[in-house]
């Protein structure tokens, strides 16, 4: 069973096939999930797993931790391209998400002012003028929409609210325009004896009529590279990203491969 991925508030840096160097942080505990979705392809397997036993990090500590890190690199001449919230669960379920944020924003240009942050969301948090107006500060704000069909949609992320659509998702996501980055995860397979395939014709053609709506900055879009809980998935190759990218190019939309 795949399990969660981080077991620290700060981890890395690591190398980010989308981003660069990266020092991440995980706002969710270090022995457990806390996520609104449950995708089936979540490297941090799935919520049944349950959310441990360390809590939330708070966050004076997750400031203390995150300057140590950047001290010991800064002395060591480290590299450093991005700060990035991630880890085993949705960053912006955290009660202290806005003053983490702010934290993070004055520690980056207190040792390096040239890093980019970047958050990682899965989108459910926009209807929090909060959460949104906390996202808008950052470098790199992306969001998920790995469908523009609910069916779809649902199959794949597995929403813990019924009342969340792909219309309802597109309309917060167009709120930020060129400030944001739309990510979308490409997979076909199978769970619970039903069919998945975000690759269709027409899938392709609703999330670019999506892409449209919202005028992002940019459009990451990617594959399986590691274990997934749901065992019954394929990785969509580069080669068939890559012409699912040039659909989304003639459109005048900059598209990111990874």
């Amino acid at each position: 069973m795949v399990t969660v991925l981080f077991h620290s508030t700060i981890f890395g840096p690591i190398h980010s096939r989308r981003l660069g160097v990266s020092l991440g942080i995980n706002l969710s505990p270090n022995d457990g999930k806390v996520c609104s979705f449950d995708c089936v392809y979540c490297e941090a397997g799935y919520n049944s797993q349950g959310a441990g036993t360390t809590g939330l990090p708070r966050r004076d500590l997750v400031a203390a931790e995150l300057e140590q890190m950047l001290v010991y690199m800064n002395v060591k001449s480290k590299p450093l391209d991005v700060i990035t919230f991630s880890g085993n669960g949705e960053p912006t379920l955290h009660p202290d998400f806005a003053g983490i944020i702010d934290d993070t924003i004055a520690l980056r240009d207190r040792y390096f002012p040239n890093v980019k942050i970047s958050v990682l969301s899965n989108s459910t948090r926009l209807d929090d003028e909060k959460v949104v107006v906390t996202l808008r500060k950052v470098d790199n704000n992306i969001l998920k929409l790995d469908s523009a069909i609910d069916e779809t949609m649902r199959l794949i992320d597995q929403p813990a609210s019924p009342s969340f659509t792909c219309e309802k998702v597109i309309e917060q996501i167009a709120q930020f325009s060129g400030q944001c980055v739309v990510q979308t995860m490409f997979l076909r397979g199978e769970h619970d004896g039903k069919k998945i395939d975000n690759t269709t014709p027409q899938e392709v053609e609703a999330l670019i009529k999506a892409y449209q709506r919202i005028s992002p900055r940019q459009v990451m879009i990617y594959s399986i590279d590691r274990k997934t809980p749901e065992q019954q998935l394929e990785k969509v190759s580069h080669e068939e990203l890559e012409a699912i990218a040039s659909q989304i190019r003639v459109k005048g939309i900059n598209v990111m491969v990874s």
